[in-house]
């Protein structure tokens, strides 16, 4: 699987609330999700666990800049979360947990997620899903014309995962 992303800080969180209303063609809702990032060889690879929903094993890998990265990934259903995330913790050791309110809406193809992350602060990132109804061509141009109406300056923009965030900031004195 593949997809496009771009994620940005967000610094008039009432205001960009405001617009992915206005725009948005279905509001998906809110979800408190914990992500556990572990050590891998290649990629990234984290347990997302999902209040109220099963929790999923992603892996991914992408190239972090800050203009739209195209990641490919897996995603696997996980059943029992506690024991995976004890194995894996064993196996591989933690790297970073992400905390994250987030809420998600809907704008054609392209999921906004409005993420309010724990120690870390408020951001905006579009996800665009590669496939059938869209290629990579189609993926860009809907996220540049996002980008456009939610006024995100370059400066704003993220070149790496909330993982990278966490861990930046607590090597920060």
């Amino acid at each position: 699987m593949r997809n496009i992303e771009l994620k940005a800080r967000v610094a008039d969180w009432d205001a960009v609330r405001e617009i992915a209303k206005k725009i948005a063609t279905e509001y998906l809702g809110v979800e408190r999700q914990v992500d556990t990032y572990f050590h891998c060889a290649q990629g990234r690879l984290k347990l997302r666990e999902i209040d109220g929903k099963q929790a999923q094993l992603v892996w991914y890998d992408r190239v972090d800049q800050q203009s739209p990265k195209t990641s490919d990934y897996n995603l696997v259903p996980v059943l029992d979360p506690e024991t995976l995330k004890s194995i894996l913790t064993t196996a591989l050791g933690v790297r970073a947990v992400v905390d994250k309110r987030r809420e998600i809406f809907l704008v054609e193809n392209v999921r906004i997620h409005l993420d309010e992350v724990a120690g870390l602060g408020q951001f905006i990132e579009f996800e665009v899903v590669l496939g059938r109804d869209a290629d990579e061509e189609l993926g860009h141009a809907a996220i540049k014309r996002l980008r456009e109406k939610f006024s995100i300056a370059d400066s704003a923009l993220i070149s790496g995962s909330y993982g990278e965030l966490v861990i930046g900031a607590r090597e920060t004195p």
